[in-house]
């Protein structure tokens, strides 16, 4: 089962991601929002659309814009709508 990791802390956990590009992208309810912060950052990609970030935040450690979702994907990544990822030191193993 893919498992999200920094600081030692699990941010993130399920059977049901998503492989997309080398990134597991986790189901919104298998993520632990009280870890994520709202951030302001975005991202473009010609193909999945507009990303939004979070950044992640443990004990007084925050790793910024290290979680990233699309909120309105284009149809061709529809199945990763809303869905986590994470990069910048999070660790993710299956």
């Amino acid at each position: 089962m893919p498992v999200a990791t920094w600081n030692g802390v699990v941010i993130a956990q399920s059977d049901h991601t998503e492989f997309l590009e080398g990134d597991h992208y986790f189901p919104p309810d298998s993520v632990k929002r009280e870890f994520l912060k709202e951030s302001d950052s975005k991202s473009l990609c010609p193909w999945k659309g507009q990303a939004s970030y979070f950044h992640v935040s443990v004990g007084e450690d925050l790793n910024s814009d290290a979680a990233w979702y699309y909120p309105e994907p284009k149809t061709a990544a529809e199945n990763i709508r809303n869905y986590v990822a994470f990069w910048k030191g999070v660790e993710v193993e299956e």
